[in-house]
């Protein structure tokens, strides 16, 4: 049977609404997949030729016909370490200056260029920048500025040991970072020995100690040996000690690790030994301290220009006198050491004394130290001394010819000679601490054996 016209024409109209849809989804499947394309092409490059492509990490140097996309780190993912990494060096230019005296920082910062306000901001970088108030004149600071004035960067070498350095924050804080530097001092043991012709300190030296090692070795043997009186041609020395280099350049001279000291053909050998709470002392090899209670003179380096006699004559008075003490010959303003810990329980002019000071020791023992030029700053009656403090300088004051320290010392109230009394000993070595100060002191000991062998044979 023959279709009617009108069921044709809706046959028609049903064929081009279907093509109609069809080519619709189509062109939306297109644009969905541009846009994907787009997307994946925005995340992950794709790179075939030679590019060079910059990131917060640094340059990456991509080869040429690079199939596989690269991947590049987004900026929350750098490290810190790689944020350190990537900080530029403060701009500017160096210069240095020079403290002199009567400087003061903001006289220096004013030489450099700088303002009070970046003063005050280095100075408030962080507790180490305090080092800073304390400046001496020759000290050097180093300033790194820019044309504009601006301080990027400061260093000042403390010590030969240490250095400060000044920053400038790269966050546009306009503020500092302050932190020290510790060199590495390397320390070796070196040694000396040498024999007395004239005195102690030329003989030192022509070994090649310095003098702060010969006033060190003098101090540790310094209550069993009177270096005034005592030292003889022919006593001899060896010393066993530290020296500190920085970079293979000598520093300075360290401490005395051990030393022997022979007077009148008598051996004095002592050991430094640092226990484990940190306290160092020296010790003879049974573990004896090497310090008395009491220091046996107490004005070093110094003549004895009188000594104790109770039958003396004296020299101003012209008729017998005792003479209680001994007199130490020294240049005015020599200073005067207690000779042990004490009290003061006289400061002040004492008869033909003049100006004195006498220390109770406990309930034993009592020094007097009279004809001061003047006393020690600080030194008053009732204050409590320590062995080796300076109390006064020698002077003339009371009944004296010349410059000199008249020294008495008395046990119970009573005078005696003090060159041959004799003197308490200190706390030995706590026995907890025998058997390894033994064991650290065998080398050392081992070392004096060796070095004195070899300088009575080069004497012989």
């Amino acid at each position: 049977m023959a279709a009617t016209p009108t069921r044709n024409r809706r046959k028609h109209h049903y064929l081009f609404m279907l093509a109609g849809g069809v080519i619709s989804l189509a062109i939306t499947l297109l644009i969905i997949s541009d846009d994907a394309e787009a997307i994946r092409s925005d995340a992950q490059p794709s790179v075939t030729g030679d590019v060079s492509s910059h990131t917060t990490e640094g340059t990456i140097a991509a080869a040429a016909h690079i199939s596989k996309p690269l991947a590049l780190p987004l900026k929350n993912e750098i490290s810190s370490d790689q944020a350190d990494a990537i900080i530029a060096p403060p701009s500017g230019k160096w210069k240095s200056l020079t403290v002199k005296n009567g400087d003061n920082l903001s006289l220096i910062f004013s030489r450099a260029g700088l303002s009070p306000q970046q003063l005050h901001q280095v100075l408030a970088s962080g507790k180490e920048a305090k080092v800073l108030t304390r400046l001496f004149p020759g000290d050097k600071l180093r300033f790194k500025t820019t044309d504009d004035k601006q301080l990027t960067a400061l260093s000042y070498d403390i010590d030969q040991t240490e250095t400060l350095h000044i920053t400038l924050r790269t966050d546009d804080s306009g503020r500092y970072t302050a932190s020290t530097e510790k060199h590495q001092i390397d320390t070796r043991t070196a040694h000396s020995s040498g024999t007395i012709n004239s005195s102690l300190f030329l003989s030192a030296q022509k070994a090649g100690l310095s003098d702060n090692l010969t006033m060190e070795l003098a101090g540790i043997f310094g209550w069993d040996v009177d270096f005034a009186l005592d030292i003889r041609k022919g006593d001899s020395f060896t010393v066993v000690y530290e020296e500190h280099y920085l970079d293979g350049k000598k520093l300075r001279n360290g401490k005395i690790l051990a030393a022997e000291f022979n007077n009148r053909g008598k051996s004095y050998r002592a050991v430094r030994y640092t226990d484990s709470q940190g306290n160092s002392d020296y010790y003879s090899p049974d573990g004896k301290s090497m310090r008395k209670a009491f220091l046996r003179t107490p004005v070093e380096f110094s003549r004895i220009s009188s000594r104790f006699n109770l039958k003396r004559k004296h020299p101003v008075l012209n008729k017998i006198r005792a003479h209680k003490g001994v007199d130490y010959a020294a240049p005015p303003g020599t200073p005067i050491r207690a000779t042990g810990d004490g009290k003061i329980v006289h400061r002040g002019t004492k008869g033909g004394y003049g100006r004195t000071i006498i220390i109770q020791h406990g309930s034993r023992y009592s020094s007097l130290y009279a004809h001061m030029r003047s006393y020690a700053r600080g030194i008053k009656h009732g204050k409590r001394v320590k062995q080796g403090q300076v109390i006064g300088y020698v002077g003339s004051s009371g009944l004296a010819t010349g410059p000199h320290l008249h020294y008495e010392f008395r046990v119970n109230g009573a005078v005696r000679n003090p060159l041959t009394v004799k003197l308490p000993d200190a706390a030995p070595l706590a026995k907890k601490y025998r058997a390894d100060f033994n064991q650290k002191s065998r080398p050392y000991l081992a070392q004096l054996n060796a070095l004195t062998r070899n300088t009575l044979a080069l004497n012989e």
